[in-house]
Order: structure tokens, then C-alpha cells, then sequence
């Protein structure tokens, strides 16, 4: 029985991850040791989930509404919790620590979200563009968004606020509220600006608008980001000998910029690799959340891979000076266990699904 389950699973969609998973580990056995070996068992974790955890009856509890409301109460109640808390990691109270071990509630908050508003997308699939469910899905989604703005955090917070609108998307679009939809997101961003981010995170934006000012300040890591990339040629210059990477030049080598500090080791020519292997990614998740037996299912599948395509645009044009930093880590590939296990997780629902539409 388990044998011909796991004959059943998507295997071409667990390599793609596990080439992820190998850039990663590359990257972190250059730059950091302890990093690398921390990372190694969060690896093991996520693909004993992603293996095992499809065997789960995550089609019941999908239509189980209990299930969906206690993920999403749950989430927020993590994310009251730690603005709650005094204690500050990088600036922000996005970390909560619980028995000595730290994750982040938006991450799980992002898993919530997904989970919850399928089911009422689902329900609502014919009349979703009525301006009363509209309403009431954004105020679903603006309560996990501003608890997370307020950490502050303005990359998980764009995320949580794309899958409210991946969502509306997904059902069909009315040209009329899709505009509605679409001012609604312009104001919460000058909400954002106006009365949420910091200082920093303002310079950030700005700093981007004008890359020339403050090259030893404020743009000082994308700049350093892109002389790891421009300096890679095509083969890279080695494992070990990136200069961005082993003298420090670079920041946060091992989370934000893991895209530009493998690249410079590992050329352009690695990097064709990981884009191809992400697009794979994406066209897999997109294939099954099509032939997914139930619309709720479609939701999930596709706004689990609407957040790892977003985080992808966001994190790779942030290396490359395309879009703002805003402290998006390349999915599964970014050092972090919160991450890791969430997208796992979601990948395990997205395999039960894909056995369970393929009999």
C-alpha cells in the first residue's frame, strides 16, 4: 500500500527540489559550515514531509472548515503573539521563539491564508466578485497583512497581500472590482509607507528609485550583489574562491542574496540551471492544480504556487537591482527552517492531490 503510493508521487516535481536543495548547500558549504549543517537537517525534515506527509487526508481536512478557521485563528494568534513580544531580531519581531526553537508566524501565516481562502473562494466561486465577498475576503487578509506590517516586515506582507489578489484572479476577472481590487492595493501600500515602515525600509525603496546615491550605504548591498553576478563570467570562480562571498562583501550571503553569492561561484551557466529548474517547478504545480479533482484543490495547488513564483520574481530582481529589497528569500533554496517546512508542507498537500486526481 505504501509502496504504491509512493510509486504515485510526482517525482520529477521532488527532484526539481532536490536540485534546489543542492544549490543551497553548495552555497551554504562555502560560505558558512554551521549554516550548512543546520540546513542539512531542515533538508532531511522537508523531504521526509513532502514524501510522507502526502499520506495524509488533506482532502478531508481541506473541506473541513474547522481545520481551514484554525489555521487562519491560529496564525493570527502567532502573529498577535509575537508583536507582543519585546525582543527584536534584525530590527523586526518577525521571529517568535517557542522551547528554544524560533520560527516565523508570517511564514506559517502565508500557509494559513492559502489554506483558508480556497475554501472561500470555493464557495463562493460564482458570486466572488459581489462587492460583499470581496469585502470580506480582503478584511480575512488584511488582519494577518497588518499584523505582519507592523513587525515590520514589508516582503511577507506584499506576499500575503498577492494572494489575495492571485485569488481573485484565479475566479475570474470583473474589470469593474478588479480596478476596485487594484486601488484597494495602492492605498494599503500608502498606508504601508505613510504609518508602518521604518526609516531603513523607506531608504530601501528610495535607494532603489536612485541606485547611484549612497553606494557605501543604503545601496551598498545590491551594489555588492551586483559585482558578485557581473564578476561570475560563465562558469563562475569556483566553489570557495567567490571574493563577494568569502571576505564578506556581500550580505546576508546565506538568506537575501544566496542567489547572487551562487552565481558568483558557479557562473551563469549554473544559473540557467536553477532559472530551469524553478520554471520546471512552476509549470509541474501549475499542471496538476489544472487537473486537480475540485476547485478547492485548484486554489490551493495554484496560490501555493502563486507564493513560490512571487517570492522567486522578488527575490532574483532584488539581487539583479530589478525591484526594491524588501527581505524575500529565494524560496527553498534560502537558508531558514520556517520557510523550508512551510513550502514542504505545501508541497505535500499539492502530492496528495496529484495522487488523488490520478486515482
Amino acid at each position: 500500500m505504501l509502496f504504491s503510493r509512493l510509486q504515485k508521487l510526482d517525482w520529477a516535481l521532488v527532484g526539481g527540489f532536490m536540485v534546489l536543495a543542492a544549490v543551497s548547500l553548495l552555497t551554504l558549504a562555502s560560505y558558512d559550515r554551521t549554516f550548512f549543517l543546520r540546513q542539512l537537517i531542515w533538508y532531511g525534515v522537508a523531504f521526509v514531509i513532502i514524501i510522507f506527509g502526502s499520506r495524509l487526508p488533506w482532502s478531508w481536512l481541506l473541506r473541513w472548515s474547522a481545520f481551514r478557521y484554525g489555521a487562519y485563528w491560529a496564525a493570527v494568534f502567532f502573529l498577535v503573539i509575537s508583536n507582543l513580544q519585546s525582543t527584536l531580531v534584525r530590527g523586526t519581531k518577525s521571529w517568535l521563539s517557542i522551547g528554544g526553537f524560533q520560527f516565523e508566524p508570517a511564514e506559517f501565516a502565508k500557509f494559513a491564508l492559502v489554506i483558508f481562502l480556497a475554501g472561500f473562494f470555493t464557495k463562493r466561486y460564482v458570486a466572488v466578485w459581489r462587492t460583499k465577498n470581496l469585502f470580506i475576503s480582503l478584511c480575512y487578509t488584511m488582519i494577518p497583512a497588518f499584523l505582519i506590517a507592523v513587525h515590520p516586515d514589508l516582503g511577507s506582507t506584499i506576499i500575503v497581500m498577492s494572494i489575495w489578489l492571485g485569488f481573485m484572479l484565479m475566479s475570474g476577472v470583473n474589470k469593474k472590482r478588479f480596478l476596485i481590487g487594484l486601488a484597494v492595493g495602492v492605498g494599503c501600500l500608502i498606508l504601508l509607507w505613510t504609518s508602518f515602515l521604518k526609516p531603513y525600509q523607506k531608504d530601501r525603496l528610495t535607494g532603489f528609485l536612485f541606485p547611484e546615491r549612497d553606494p557605501l550605504g543604503i545601496n551598498y548591498n545590491v551594489i555588492q550583489s551586483k559585482i558578485a553576478i557581473g564578476s561570475a563570467g560563465l562558469w563562475g570562480k569556483g566553489f570557495g574562491q567567490g571574493t563577494q562571498i568569502q571576505f564578506h562583501f556581500l550580505p546576508e550571503a546565506h538568506t537575501d542574496f544566496i542567489f547572487a553569492a551562487f552565481t558568483e561561484e558557479w557562473g551563469i551557466a549554473a544559473d540557467a540551471i536553477l532559472l530551469l529548474t524553478f520554471f520546471f517547478i512552476f509549470v509541474q504545480l501549475t499542471n496538476i492544480g489544472l487537473r486537480a479533482g475540485s476547485n478547492e484543490e485548484k486554489f490551493v495547488v495554484l496560490g501555493s504556487a502563486l507564493i513560490l513564483f512571487i517570492q522567486f520574481l522578488i527575490n532574483v530582481g532584488s539581487n539583479l537591482g530589478l525591484v526594491p529589497v524588501t527581505g524575500i528569500t529565494l524560496p527553498f533554496v534560502s537558508y531558514g527552517g520556517s520557510s523550508l517546512l512551510t513550502i514542504a508542507t505545501l508541497i505535500s498537500i499539492i502530492q496528495h492531490i496529484k495522487i488523488e486526481s490520478s486515482g
